[in-house]
């Protein structure tokens, strides 16, 4: 999935304490053989280029393999490889190596629509299906698909606070971010993530309005190149794009609803060199999870993490078990491309 699979990881981490707004170093990684156990792993971003520290939610809308690499070493692949099942995912298809924050693990369409649905529902992990109802040749009913759906608590996977910032990260990745095609639509209620798999083998847009979620993939049935810089934002936006022309008059342009236990509060531009040029940014917080008036106002860390293992990262807290292991990189698919 590329970076498509990217929300899930940054989910994972809401719940871990990081926030929209904390920043992490775009900086470049290099994990040693001896730590892989295989060869010298070095990941980068598509276009070569660094930013240094970046909050959260900017990280998302430019799709930063490195943050996302990050992120995942501070919460531990283990934790992420068990809190992505809540989506649906099969935990067996997602080694808990760091390459799972650059989307190497192995989805279906079918899967990621139902994951997805989970951010656009508010949080209910729902049974998809195809068939509606059975009926004879007299047109009586043999059998009515009557399941469970998103409301039914029973269903919750995730916390409504988790699912609403998510939500709005991804309304500034279509906003302004790898999906900002998405503004043909005219409406401001979109959200979704583009994705890129290695060398251009398949190309992804997952994407959603708010009751009705679309997943666009193009790839080979016998995985090979679709071509260079066939990037999910270039050929798989598109057809998402227009499905979505002819289908969005029957789904009413929704804002979503602030929940309870989160709460706005004022943050500040990262590039100010003088107080003049401060710029309040507004962003959502877990109530829990706001920074202190005491400390910056983007913790370079987290207000929790867990408790501290060796790093497969020199100079970033994470757990030591997030290295590539022999055999898990480079893998196809394990590092998004440009429009991710």
């Amino acid at each position: 999935a590329g970076s498509a699979f990217k929300p899930f990881i940054y989910s994972a981490a809401l719940e871990r304490g990081f926030t929209a707004a904390t920043v992490v170093p775009d900086d470049p990684i290099a994990i040693e053989a001896d730590v892989t156990g295989s060869q010298r792993w070095e990941p980068k971003n598509f276009d070569g280029k660094f930013e240094g520290p970046i909050r959260l939610r900017t990280a998302l809308v430019k799709s930063k393999n490195m943050v996302s690499i990050r992120v995942l070493d501070a919460i531990g692949v283990k934790y992420a490889q068990d809190y992505i099942t809540r989506f649906g995912f099969d935990s067996e298809r997602h080694p808990p190596y760091l390459t799972m924050a650059l989307g190497s693990g192995t989805v279906t369409p079918w899967q990621m629509a139902r994951a997805y649905a989970v951010f656009a529902n508010g949080g209910y992990l729902v049974q998809p299906y195809f068939i509606q109802k059975i009926v004879d040749d007299r047109g009586n009913p043999l059998g009515i698909a009557r399941p469970k759906r998103a409301g039914d608590e029973s269903l919750r996977v995730i916390d409504t606070r988790n699912a609403f910032i998510m939500d709005s990260l991804m309304q500034d990745v279509a906003r302004v971010g790898t999906a900002a095609r998405t503004a043909s639509l005219g409406r401001k209620d979109v959200a979704g993530k583009t994705g890129t798999t290695n060398e251009f083998i398949d190309a992804w847009f997952a994407g959603y309005l708010p009751t009705l979620v679309g997943v666009s993939w193009v790839g080979y049935d016998q995985p090979r190149s679709l071509g260079r810089n066939q990037t999910g934002g270039l050929v798989a936006l598109p057809i998402w794009v227009g499905y979505m022309e002819k289908v969005q008059k029957a789904v009413p342009e929704m804002q979503r609803i602030v929940p309870d236990g989160v709460v706005t509060a004022d943050t500040f531009s990262l590039n100010a060199e003088t107080l003049s040029e401060l710029k309040h940014l507004p962003e959502y917080f877990y109530r829990e999870f706001v920074p202190k008036d005491d400390t910056p106002p983007f913790p370079l860390l987290p207000v929790f993490v867990p408790p501290p293992e060796e790093s497969a990262i020199p100079g970033f807290p994470g757990a030591a078990d997030a290295a590539p292991q022999p055999g898990s990189t480079p893998q196809p698919g394990s590092t998004p491309q440009p429009g991710s």
